[in-house]
């Protein structure tokens, strides 16, 4: 009789465990010669040396199929432990299975562009209007990263500029006050990455999510580091962001032009890079427009009826 340790720290333990622990005690009764005890992300089994090892074996491909799918059916749980192959889920340029095993995925031709060109490059820029997806994919292509050990650690940021309203009324420290406008990046973790391995990964900062101020000084190595809303920063802010990026990094940088919030004698960081940048070695860009929008349908009818509104003010001036 000997016993086992077996660590699992990369699979989140209560997706890995089941509903009031279903998962681990399907497993004791396919193997009730076995007695095992699970706490945390280490499973205790004492028994016959042989099957403790091909349990081990056998609980580790579980774990593995656990992260990439984000879900563990029982008959997965079955079909492993009798021998047969881990069913793969088949579907076309998945980038990663979110929560519950969502596959989630490059969906208009511009999407899965920008999935290529962020592979092939070091930097990416990725444009277009509201609800076209660029934050959501670049937040995707960096777990997808880590999940699959390319870098040690993701790098989420914002600038935190004010849009009508002013961060000195809202409540709170200067987290507090902070993350409204960091919002839709935990939104987009929060479908790709179980709860309590999320939690981990923000408490041990394998995933840090931070204002663009935050970044002045640090160079960012092993990571993939996203600016969203990058239209907002100015010229001085984006030049030093880009010059954070380290060796081993990617850095993905999301904005919509048409939507810049600073104050109009402000030049925006994001306009004068991709003028200062373009043509260089290394540095991608995808542009997206109205029909890559995958919010509610109203959203593209809105984007469409203020460039029309824009395009009529633009020719009564151009009357005058």
């Amino acid at each position: 009789m000997i016993e086992r340790h077996i660590i699992i720290d990369h699979v989140d333990p209560v997706m890995f465990y089941g509903v009031n622990n279903s998962n681990i005690q399907l497993i004791r009764n396919l193997y009730p010669k076995l007695r095992m005890a699970a706490r945390g992300s280490v499973i205790t089994v004492i028994g016959d040396e042989n099957e403790t090892a091909q349990f081990e074996k056998k609980i580790r491909e579980l774990a593995d199929y656990c992260v990439k799918y984000n879900q563990l059916p029982e008959d997965v749980i079955i079909d492993t432990i009798k021998g047969a192959p881990p069913k793969e889920l088949k579907m076309d340029d998945v980038i990663i299975y979110g929560v519950n095993g969502k596959p989630i995925s490059g969906r208009t031709p511009n999407q899965q562009l920008m999935v290529k060109l962020v592979g092939q490059n070091d930097l990416t820029f990725a444009l277009g209007p509201a609800g076209t997806g660029k934050t959501y994919l670049a937040v995707a292509l960096a777990v997808r990263a880590l999940k699959n050990r390319e870098v040690r650690r993701i790098i989420l940021s914002r600038p935190a500029v004010e849009a009508g309203e002013k961060l000195g009324f809202l409540p709170g420290d200067m987290k507090d006050k902070i993350d409204p406008y960091l919002q839709p990046l935990y939104d987009a973790l929060e479908d790709m990455i179980p709860p309590m391995k999320l939690k981990e990964y923000m408490e041990t900062d394998v995933i840090q999510i931070a204002p663009l101020a935050f970044m002045r000084g640090r160079t960012l190595n092993d990571a993939i580091i996203v600016l969203d809303e990058a239209q907002n920063t100015t010229t001085h802010q984006i030049k030093m962001f880009l010059t954070r990026l380290g060796m081993g990094s990617k850095m993905i940088v999301t904005g919509d032009v048409t939507q810049i919030d600073l104050p109009r004698t402000t030049t925006s960081g994001l306009i004068h890079a991709l003028r200062v940048l373009e043509g260089v070695k290394g540095i991608a860009r995808v542009e997206f427009g109205k029909k890559d929008i995958v919010r509610h349908q109203l959203v593209q009818r809105i984007v469409e009826a203020y460039e029309k509104h824009s395009q009529q003010a633009l020719d009564e001036v151009s009357r005058q």
